[in-house]
């Protein structure tokens, strides 16, 4: 299996230009109606349901997004609210749930040295897999690990690909895909490292879920689009300031309102137009009432129109 592994990792060290251009996977991006074009492959908005501040029901936050222009929300998963109440927004207001966030995975990551706290985080999972069926979606969301002083890189990565191969099973069922996020957990922090982490499972339901905005910090987006190609299923957006980091401190460059940073949202739209994707973008930025919102609705348009 080391020698196995090792031949993997070579294989996209000797050339990720070559590597991209036969891409073995086929997972599929979010269906949709609408037409992307080789300068536009981002053609349906969604935000986080946590991102909508106004004091409203379940009904009137789908209402007020769906007349600011977004065509979807995500949850997190499990949550706390009425399954009747999100169907029927849902029906009602035609704003489609394309995924949802797992909402354990930090709090409880499958990277733990604790069993039993995976086991949570992998029922979790489950749970998140069926609501998202009954959502309607494609997705769900996933924190793979988190490394740090008491959790090991090589522990990280071990027990988070055993914990995933258990939940692979329910994904097949339900037919709702895994979708990996780059986040600054100090874990895959290459994209040639993630890429070979979604290959070793050798499944199409898992795939990634492509955050524009924390790449930035220590790597340019569109590279990494290039070289996780097709194994994207969908794209968090946010921006980050390079300048703002170096004068603020790291977490000071989010900062910054989507389309001025440092993300370069012309070179992500070609990249992801090179590489095949087409749907949703998810805005994943401080929220707020109705003006906020409609200001980061409007600011999409212009990062989707990037070229």
């Amino acid at each position: 299996m080391q020698r196995q592994n090792r031949r993997t990792f070579l294989k996209y060290a000797a050339g990720a230009s070559a590597t991209l251009a036969v891409l073995p996977h086929t997972f599929c991006t979010v269906p949709t109606k609408a037409v992307a074009t080789p300068n536009r492959p981002l053609i349906k908005k969604s935000l986080k349901f946590g991102m909508i501040k106004e004091e409203l029901s379940i009904m009137d936050k789908f209402k007020l997004i769906k007349d600011l222009g977004f065509d979807g929300v995500e949850l997190d998963s499990p949550n706390d609210l009425e399954e009747k109440e999100i169907l029927k927004a849902r029906d009602k207001t035609g704003i489609e749930i394309p995924g949802v966030v797992n909402s354990y995975h930090w709090k409880m990551p499958l990277s733990d040295p604790d069993p039993s706290v995976r086991a949570q985080c992998v029922e979790s999972m489950k749970t998140a897999l069926h609501a998202t069926k009954r959502y309607g979606g494609t997705t769900v969301l996933l924190v793979p690990a988190v490394v740090n002083e008491k959790i090991s890189y090589l522990d990280a990565y071990k027990r988070s690909q055993e914990e995933i191969r258990k939940i692979l099973p329910v994904a097949e069922e339900t037919g709702i895909k895994i979708a990996i996020e780059n986040v600054w957990n100090n874990f895959l922090i290459s994209p040639m490292e993630a890429a070979r982490y979604i290959d070793e499972f050798d499944s199409s339901m898992i795939g990634w879920y492509f955050d524009v905005g924390n790449i930035v910090r220590y790597g340019w987006p569109d590279q990494w689009i290039r070289i996780l190609g097709k194994r994207i299923l969908k794209i968090d957006i946010k921006d980050y300031s390079r300048k703002k980091q170096t004068d603020e401190g790291i977490w000071e460059g989010f900062k910054v309102k989507l389309g001025d940073g440092d993300s370069n949202w012309s070179a992500v739209n070609k990249a992801l137009a090179e590489v095949g994707y087409q749907g949703w973008g998810s805005a994943e930025v401080s929220g707020g009432d109705r003006v906020r919102l409609k200001e980061i609705s409007e600011r999409m348009d212009r990062l989707y129109a990037a070229k």
